[in-house]
């Protein structure tokens, strides 16, 4: 079973930086696309960043110029550098993989973390 689990969240200041992470477990032989979502209060699941196997990057543009998305030497890590955040930016943050090939040969389409809660305010 492949499970991803984010870490990293928490309060900061407007114009801090925060760092989150996920890691996925499992018997995992390749993941082809990692990526970071977020749902803020009263809206919809939104796309922040993503980042294939090649290290192709994809922003929102919202948060282009402010977060960086990145893949761990281990491949089954992913990581976002948010700087510069704005109140706007509080939400719960959601970690996903598509694309997982595990040992055994299974193939899951896709994996979504459990959600780690960022909140900018003064």
């Amino acid at each position: 079973q492949v499970q991803l689990v984010e870490s990293g969240g928490g309060l900061v200041q407007p114009g801090g930086s925060l760092r989150l992470s996920c890691a996925a477990s499992g018997d995992i032989f390749s993941i082809n696309a990692m990526g970071w979502y977020r749902q803020g209060p009263g809206k919809e699941r939104e796309l922040v960043a993503t980042i294939t196997s090649g290290g192709t990057t994809n922003y929102a543009d919202s948060v282009k110029g402010r977060f960086t998305i990145s893949r761990g030497d281990a491949k089954n890590t992913v990581y976002l550098q948010m700087n510069s955040l704005k109140p706007g930016d509080t939400a719960v943050y959601y970690c996903n993989a598509q694309g997982i090939v595990v040992l055994s040969g299974y193939r899951y389409l896709e994996v979504w973390g459990q959600g780690t809660l960022v909140t900018v305010s003064s």
